[in-house]
């Protein structure tokens, strides 16, 4: 019997596949855990939602953070693109030279307020396997928004096995960040208007 190895990718070589060409943005992949992972396709309501969330967030949190929309952020071991990341306002909007010699640098762990992930089609992914990378990577704070059940997923409190807290929101809840206590913020503003319309899962 015999077994196959396989060769997990380092965030060097991951950048230096993008720099070689081998890797573009038309790709349309993500390193996660050492693993070069394609991103499924976005349906509507997920982009909407992305989009909607994106500009109210950008709304509260003006001169607190800075938004960012589907963008990559630098882990030990993972560069995902989550949909949504708050991070800290840098002045050089990470245009900077980062680690490594790279000509620009994305947000580190240490630079996040927390992140979002939309889900219509990967919940599983979203709640546990991107769960237990953000939480390793020590990311205070973790959302998954459901626009299909229009509930939200928080995850707190992150440890090396995963998140110790995880709470489920309405839509018609509100939220406190971590990092901003004193903001008051509204899941539903974040989700699509409501039609009456049920997405349904998808099979």
């Amino acid at each position: 019997m015999t077994t196959s190895k396989i060769h997990l990718c380092t965030v060097v070589e991951y950048h230096q596949m993008i720099d070689c060409g081998i890797l573009t943005p038309e790709s349309h992949v993500e390193l996660l855990e050492g693993c070069i992972v394609e991103m499924n396709p976005q349906r509507a309501p997920h982009a909407a939602t992305t989009q909607r969330t994106s500009d109210y967030l950008k709304s509260q949190l003006t001169q607190e953070a800075h938004i960012r929309m589907q963008l990559p952020v630098t882990l030990s071991n993972s560069e995902p693109e989550p949909d949504i990341a708050v991070v800290h306002i840098d002045a050089k909007a990470y245009g900077d030279r980062g680690a490594w010699h790279q000509p620009y640098r994305h947000p580190s762990a240490e630079e996040i307020f927390f992140l979002i992930e939309i889900y219509d089609t990967t919940l599983r992914i979203d709640r546990q396997e991107k769960a237990l990378i953000y939480a390793r990577a020590n990311i205070p704070e973790y959302w998954v928004l459901d626009v299909v059940q229009r509930q939200a997923y928080i995850y707190r409190y992150p440890t090396s096995g995963g998140y110790q807290s995880e709470t489920v929101l309405l839509d018609s809840e509100v939220i406190h960040p971590l990092n901003f206590p004193s903001v008051s913020l509204s899941f539903i503003e974040m989700f699509l208007p409501y039609s009456g319309f049920h997405l349904g899962r998808p099979q």
